[in-house]
């Protein structure tokens, strides 16, 4: 459990020594430098690259060194090192990752611009346009050009570089890790500072990247800065239980034996947690096992390797199915692959496991760093249409690259960057055309119709969500179809309420832009509930049926408001009247049941009728008006109407409506159906419906 006893070790090629950075500063002032060799302060870095690029050209890296070493001489470090000793560390950090030349020479250089008498041009003549542009994407931003607006003005500027080349973030991150290992000589007000950004944006960063090893020693760093009493509790219960790995150490004896058995070809290794990792397990549980501080991981050659270890792991140890996840056949946003257990061995042990191919192993510790240079020609492949395909540009970038356009103030920006990176997760879902959509984890309706549309969405109606009509507001998870709905008045804005339902920026930053553009008197106001308000007309006589009981009254019912060709049954009821329903009505199975004798019904001549239809819609401002303009058109008489107080942007109009003609209902339900919000007509089945009171039949 060594590793996870200092927060500061890197993850290092086992038996390669300790690095002293104060000995490479020395040797980088002082000691000589043979001709045809590089010097010995950058051997080790080269030798972490030869170990993942053995016939790397190491020409570019002996120049890049010579002129960071001649540029930063007789410059310190806060610590009192000479300066060279830091980009030193920050291209040791990503060579031990496997970067590619190319990265590393920018990270040797990705301070000469910024704090030395080096431009860009000279970076760009001496170096090519590649490292150039790393090494500007980097280049913070000067306080006495941008003032307190420096710090978010150059995160935008690094964003929007690692949109075209995803190797600036890696850099940017290898350096921030370097900075918070000496972090110790700043003032503890600065400490705090800087340990808050890091928390707030370049750890989210580091995830969303897939760069776990960066990852988690800033987690680990920063936990010790702002949280230095957890942090030493946490130490102390890790140093209590340095020498209790026996439990994990048997059980990976265990799968060794097992796996071996089998004929699977696999290597077992003990994973000690890393402290913020060990604090999470304590909050989870009250006392921690001795199994808690670490897992165990297995790698294999194939994926299907790592299907047949959880077969054979699953099958000879009892499994916690609850711990079981499968990140092969659904990986992560950030790349990350795996398959994650829980197994109980015959002492009750519970040991996490994690299965995964060497490939993925590089993948999960390095992210974006381990796919290299996404822009090198691959032999045989044409990008289409004449553009890079870049697989390090993720989906949550892009969106990341589209709003901060939007927000030209520095502190929105950064207000919305930190608020968008706090979305640790990421989900997907597909659009009616089956195409899909990435959104954070907890994104709306109201986020997947501004991801598609953009500013379009202004003149959303409502969504269907697997087919389902949904509120604006629901909550979308994973794998979900979403039917964004569009009205045809593009005129129309987004409701104030979108604002509370909205979890992207992209979404928010547009509905806010909307509604200051549109104050308060010209838009319409939020709907507050309020008493249905009815309108009746003149009742004409209802339509003509015919019982057969002699001087019978008959009445239409209001639950199901029958008309001609309906087939139709009549009750008694008081009065000598007889109430006639449709038979699908569920009022005559109630009748049936209680024992009720129906009436024989039929229509008579009369071609006209009374019917009440419910119309679902999505409000908007006029859309009273052109429901009432459509059944006037179709030459109905409106006897009654209703409408409801509005429910999640929902509205319920209920008509009961005088047709000339019954062979019109379904033109009539047709045009009603087309105007732009109404998702459904019916007509009324239910007791809830409103009840029409209808006049004795003559």
């Amino acid at each position: 459990m060594t590793e996870a006893a200092n927060p500061g070790a890197h993850n290092r090629r086992r038996g390669r020594p300790r690095i002293d950075l104060r000995r490479l500063g020395r040797a980088a002032l002082m000691g000589p430098a043979v001709r045809d060799r590089l010097p010995d302060a950058i051997g080790h870095v080269v030798d972490a690259h030869r170990a993942h690029h053995p016939d790397a050209d190491l020409a570019t890296l002996h120049r890049a060194y010579v002129l960071a070493e001649s540029s930063h001489r007789g410059q310190f470090r806060k610590s009192g090192e000479p300066y060279i000793t830091h980009p030193l560390a920050v291209t040791l950090i990503l060579a031990e990752l496997g970067a590619e030349t190319t990265t590393l020479t920018a990270s040797l250089l990705h301070d000469t611009v910024e704090d030395t008498e080096v431009t860009l041009d000279q970076v760009r003549t001496g170096f090519g346009a590649e490292v150039a542009y790393l090494v500007d994407g980097v280049t913070k931003l000067e306080k006495v050009d941008y003032g307190a607006a420096a710090e978010p003005e150059t995160f935008r500027k690094m964003l929007v570089a690692a949109g075209n080349d995803v190797r600036v973030m890696s850099i940017k991150l290898a350096d921030r890790l370097h900075n918070m290992r000496t972090l110790g000589v700043m003032r503890p007000e600065k400490q705090a500072r800087i340990a808050k950004v890091t928390r707030d944006v370049l750890i989210p960063l580091a995830e969303r990247l897939g760069v776990q090893a960066l990852k988690t020693e800033l987690e680990d760093l920063v936990f010790a800065i702002l949280h230095p009493r957890e942090y030493e509790r946490t130490r102390a219960l890790i140093a209590e239980h340095s020498g209790a790995c026996t439990a994990l150490d048997t059980m990976a004896q265990r799968f060794r034996t097992v796996l071996r058995e089998a004929g699977i070809p696999a290597e077992v290794l003990l994973r000690p947690r890393h402290f913020v990792s060990v604090h999470r397990v304590c909050l989870k549980r009250a006392e921690p096992r001795s199994t808690d501080l670490g897992r165990l991981l297995v790698l294999v050659g194939e994926d299907a390797d790592c299907y047949a270890v959880l077969g054979e792991l699953h099958t000879c140890f009892t499994p916690v199915v609850s711990e079981f996840k499968d990140f092969i056949a659904a990986p992560k946003f950030n790349l990350y692959q795996s398959l994650h257990t829980a197994v109980a061995g015959p002492d009750g042990a519970v040991a996490e496991v994690l299965i995964r191919t060497h490939r993925m192993h590089t993948v999960a510790e390095a992210g974006v760093v381990a796919l290299g240079n996404p822009y090198a020609p691959t032999e045989g492949a044409e990008p289409a249409d004449g553009e890079r395909a870049d697989p390090t540009r993720p989906g949550w970038l892009s969106r990341l690259l589209e709003w901060q356009q939007s927000t030209p103030d520095p502190d929105h920006f950064w207000t919305s960057l930190r608020a968008d990176l706090a979305h640790n997760r990421e989900i997907t879902v597909f659009r009616a055309d089956g195409c899909s959509l990435g959104l954070p984890a907890g994104a709306t309706c109201v986020d997947a119709a501004y991801a598609q549309y953009g500013e379009r969405a202004h003149a959303t109606v409502g969504a269907r969500v697997n087919g389902r009509l949904a509120a604006m507001g629901t909550p979308l998870r994973d794998g979900d179809t979403v039917q964004v709905l569009l009205a045809q008045d593009t005129s129309s804005g987004p409701s104030p309420d979108w604002l509370d339902h909205a979890r992207t920026p992209a979404a928010r930053i547009a509905i806010g832009g909307w509604l200051d553009a549109h104050p308060e008197p010209s838009r319409t106001p939020p709907a507050a509930p309020r008493r249905p308000a009815q309108r009746t007309a003149e009742r004409p006589a209802a339509a003509n049926a015919v019982v057969d009981l002699p001087d019978a009254t008959v009445r239409l019912a209001g639950c199901c408001t029958p008309v001609p060709p309906d087939r139709v049954t009549g009750f008694p009821v008081r009065g000598g009247a007889v109430t006639v329903h449709r038979r699908e009505c569920p009022a005559v199975a109630r009748m049936t049941r209680a024992g009720r004798s129906p009436v024989a019904v039929r229509w008579g001549d009369a071609a006209d009728c009374r019917v009440t239809l419910v119309a679902e819609s999505f409000g908007r401002p006029g859309l009273l008006a052109d429901l009432t303009e459509a059944i006037a058109a179709e030459g109905a008489a409106i006897v009654s109407a209703t409408v409801e107080p509005p429910t999640e942007q929902r509205v319920r109009h209920t008509y009961t409506l005088h047709l000339p003609d019954a062979t019109g209902l379904t033109a009539l339900m047709r045009a009603m159906r087309d105007v732009p919000g109404v998702y459904d007509v019916s007509r009324t089945q239910h007791r809830g419906a409103p009840a029409v009171t209808r006049p004795r039949s003559e």
